[in-house]
C-alpha cells in the first residue's frame, strides 16, 4: 500500500476553556454554585466578594442582567491596560495548560477520594441504632443476646421482620438453637419501642400496638377479636360483614375503627432518619399591582469583583513572573465573572417564559397549569433546548404556593373535547380533586373517574386515569375503601 497525502474537508464540534466553564456553571444549583464560587475566590486572587453598600454595588432587588460584575471605570482601565491578554483561548485547551493556577485546599491528588464537605452527612440513628440500645439494658443471656442481635439485624427500616425465623436458625449455626428459644426472645423484642416493632406482617403489628394502647375494654376487645380473627374483612371493607359478626351498632363499630385508625402500621418510620434536602430557590415569584413578576435570589450567591488594587499592578509592562501570573488570574477572573453573568441572564430568561406561559397555574392553581415542553421554552428564548435542559435542572422558584422545581412546570398534553390541549399536571389535579371528594363507602372507579374528566371536557382513556393515579400514590377503588 502506498503512502499518500490526502486533502479531506470535515467539519467537528470543539468546545473552548470558555464554553466548558459557562456550560458546567449552567448545570450547578444553587449550593453546587455557592461551592464552586468559594474554590474560585480561594484559587484566584483577583476575585473578592463585593461589599454591600459600595458606590458600585448593584441594589438587592436588582436583576442579574441589569447588574455590571465589576466597575465600570476600573473595567475600562483593566481593559486598557491589559491589551496583551487574549480574548479568546484555543479551542480543546485546559485551564492548567495556559495559566499557572494554584492547588487550593479543596483539590487533591489524584490517588486520594476527593470528599466535599456539603456531602458529609452526619450519622443519624437508625432504627437498629435504637433497638440495640435498649438491648443493652436488658437482662439477656450470652445466648439470648446472640439470637435477638440476629433478629435486629434482620428488621428492615420499616420496622418488621422480614427475614424468616428458620434461616435466622441456620445462620447462626448453633445447634442447642431452636424455634422455641427464638420465638421467646423474638416476643421480647417486639415489647421494644416502638410499638409495634419485629412484627412479621401487618396483622400482628397492629395486634401488638393494640396490646400496648390504652382504651375502653370493651372496644379494645371488640378491636382485637376484629384484627383477629377477622382481618380479612377489615382490609376489603365488608362493614355489614363485620356488623353481623361482631354483633355491634354502627356507632360501636365506629369507635372500633376509630381505635384501629389510631395504630401505625409501619412503626419504623417514626424512628428510622429521612434524607435531608436544602433546597435555596433561585429565583422569586410575586405579584405586584395584578403583575407577576420575576428576579433572582439576592442572597443565592455573593457578589464578585475583581480587586481593582490587584488589577493596577498589571499596568506594570515586564515580562515578570509576578505581572504575568497577575495577567493570568485576572484573565481567568474575568472569564468566571462573565460565565456567572450569562448564568444569571439565562436564569431569569427563562424563568420569566415560565412565568409568563403559566400564570394560569399562579392566579387558580394546578387546574389551570398549561401544558409545556423544553422546545417551547427554547424557541421563546432562542436557544437550544439541551441549555433549557441544563437550565431548569436542580433550579427552584420560590412561589406564593411553594418552592417549586422548574421542572414541574413542564409536562405533556392531554387533548380535550374542544380541540385545545391540556396539561397532564391538570388533568392530575382534577383526579385528585375528584377522589377527594368521593364518597368513601362508595369509591370511583377509573373508568368513572374517566367518563367524570369526559364530562369536563379532557378526552381521558381509563388507563390513562390509572397511570396518574399509581403515579399520585393512589390506590385503587377497591382499597381506598373506608368504613365511616
Amino acid at each position: 500500500m502506498k503512502a499518500s497525502i490526502q486533502l479531506r474537508l470535515g467539519q467537528n464540534l470543539t468546545m473552548t476553556p470558555q464554553l466548558q466553564q459557562a456550560i458546567k456553571l449552567l448545570q450547578l444549583s444553587t449550593l453546587e454554585l455557592k461551592q464552586e464560587i468559594q474554590e474560585a475566590l480561594e484559587s484566584n486572587l483577583m476575585l473578592e466578594i463585593e461589599e454591600d453598600g459600595g458606590e458600585d454595588a448593584p441594589a438587592p432587588g436588582e436583576k442579574a442582567t441589569e447588574a455590571e460584575p465589576a466597575p465600570a471605570r476600573e473595567e475600562a482601565e483593566i481593559q486598557n491596560s491589559t491589551e496583551t491578554i487574549p480574548d479568546e483561548l484555543p479551542v480543546d485547551a485546559n485551564w492548567e495548560d495556559q495559566y499557572d493556577i494554584p492547588v487550593t485546599r479543596n483539590q487533591v491528588s489524584s490517588n486520594e477520594e476527593h470528599t466535599d464537605f456539603l456531602s458529609r452527612e452526619s450519622n443519624a440513628e437508625t432504627l437498629q441504632d435504637y433497638l440495640r440500645w435498649q438491648l443493652n439494658l436488658t437482662p439477656f443471656s450470652e445466648e439470648d443476646r446472640a439470637i435477638a442481635i440476629a433478629l435486629i439485624d434482620g428488621i428492615s427500616p420499616d420496622g418488621y421482620l422480614h427475614a424468616p425465623l428458620e434461616e435466622i436458625i441456620i445462620d447462626m449455626n448453633d445447634e442447642e438453637i431452636g424455634m422455641e428459644e427464638v420465638l421467646t426472645v423474638l416476643h421480647r423484642i417486639q415489647h421494644f419501642d416502638p410499638p409495634g416493632v419485629a412484627a412479621r406482617n401487618p396483622q400482628e403489628c397492629l395486634l401488638l400496638q393494640l396490646e400496648q394502647l390504652p382504651a375502653d375494654k370493651v372496644v379494645k376487645n371488640h378491636a382485637r377479636k376484629l384484627l383477629g380473627d377477622h382481618f380479612d374483612l377489615l382490609a376489603t371493607g365488608n362493614e355489614p360483614r363485620i356488623r353481623k359478626l361482631l354483633r355491634l351498632n354502627p356507632e360501636q363499630v365506629q369507635a372500633v375503627f376509630d381505635l384501629i385508625r389510631s395504630l401505625n402500621p409501619h412503626p419504623g418510620s417514626s424512628i428510622s432518619p429521612a434524607d435531608t434536602r436544602y433546597v435555596e430557590p433561585d429565583v422569586f415569584v410575586e405579584k405586584k399591582e395584578g403583575r407577576w413578576l420575576v428576579s433572582l435570589n439576592p442572597e443565592a450567591m455573593p457578589k464578585l469583583r475583581v480587586n481593582p488594587e490587584y488589577a493596577a499592578l498589571v499596568k506594570r509592562a515586564d515580562n515578570s513572573s509576578d505581572n504575568t501570573t497577575l495577567k493570568d488570574h485576572l484573565q481567568e477572573a474575568r472569564w468566571f465573572l462573565k460565565s456567572l453573568q450569562g448564568r444569571n441572564q439565562t436564569l431569569l430568561k427563562v424563568a420569566m417564559r415560565i412565568v409568563e406561559v403559566q400564570q394560569g397555574f399562579f392566579d387558580h392553581g394546578e387546574e389551570a397549569m398549561k401544558p409545556l415542553i423544553l422546545k417551547d421554552v427554547a424557541e421563546a428564548v432562542e436557544m437550544h433546548e439541551s441549555t433549557i435542559s441544563r437550565i431548569t435542572t436542580g433550579k427552584y422558584m420560590h412561589t406564593p404556593k411553594g418552592v417549586l422545581e422548574f421542572k414541574y412546570f413542564f409536562s405533556s398534553h392531554v387533548s380535550t373535547n374542544s380541540g385545545d390541549q391540556a396539561s397532564a399536571v391538570a388533568i392530575r389535579a382534577c383526579i385528585r380533586k375528584i377522589i377527594l371528594a368521593e364518597n368513601p363507602k362508595k369509591p370511583l372507579s377509573d373508568n368513572k373517574i374517566a367518563t367524570m374528566l369526559s364530562d369536563d371536557g379532557f378526552k381521558v382513556a381509563r388507563r390513562t386515569v390509572a397511570k396518574y393515579r399509581e403515579a399520585m400514590a393512589v390506590p385503587p377503588s377497591n382499597e381506598r375503601k373506608r368504613l365511616v
